[in-house]
């Protein structure tokens, strides 16, 4: 699964050039643009303004090179900046709601990403041969085994070859594949005194498969 990119939408605000008033805008950081290499930010101002923030003393925003400071606004404890008039503090609850939304759709857009990820790979793995996946599985788990238990786990992908051919791809494991691999099974050339108590075993490996997909 990827790593969610995590969006955060943040309301902030831009001194006006002209007079003593703060037009408000939507932070976006980090979004991920098609083309572009790093992470953009990305604004969206709301056509709103505010005159009477109160500003955090404590918290510098920046320092002009004559040593002039500018703060960051104070926020209350949902993160929505503070005014001092009732008509601001409407305005800033707009914009709150506005942010909401916005993070509900980042939010949103993240999960149905990893969603289409999540199916692609399960896309890619379908198309990949259970043949050879059995034979990888048989090998690694049985390497140190006695040569009797060898014999047997190659038997039964004698058996899954003898009844499929060399490839076998997951999307074609079905109920009615397996069903027909166990009938199959039942009147199979048993090799001598070889039982098909490992074929048997590959056959409840497909029914578990399925079950899980």
């Amino acid at each position: 699964m990827k790593q969610l990119s995590k969006t955060k939408v943040t309301v902030r605000l831009r001194k006006a050039e002209d007079r003593k008033e703060w037009y408000i805008y939507l932070e976006c950081y980090p979004v991920f643009v098609p083309g572009k290499k790093t992470p953009q930010r990305v604004r969206e101002y709301l056509n709103r303004s505010v005159t009477t923030v109160e500003w955090d003393k404590k918290r510098t925003a920046r320092t002009g090179t004559d040593g002039t400071r500018t703060y960051k606004p104070r926020r209350d404890d949902n993160g929505i900046i503070i005014c001092r008039s009732e008509k601001d503090r409407e305005t800033m609850l707009y914009a709150d709601g506005v942010r909401k939304l916005r993070q509900r759709e980042y939010d949103h857009a993240d999960l149905y990403n990893d969603t289409e990820s999540t199916q692609a790979e399960q896309k890619e793995r379908l198309q990949q041969n259970f043949i050879g996946y059995f034979e990888k599985v048989a090998y690694k788990r049985h390497s140190n085994s006695s040569k009797s238990i060898l014999v047997n786990w190659q038997r039964s992908i004698d058996f899954l070859k003898l009844y499929a051919g060399d490839i076998l791809l997951f999307s074609d494991l079905d109920i009615s594949l397996a069903e027909d691999f166990r009938l199959f099974l039942l009147s199979a050339p048993r090799g001598g005194t070889k039982v098909v108590s490992f074929p048997i075993i590959l056959h409840q490996l497909i029914f578990r498969f399925l079950k899980q997909h």
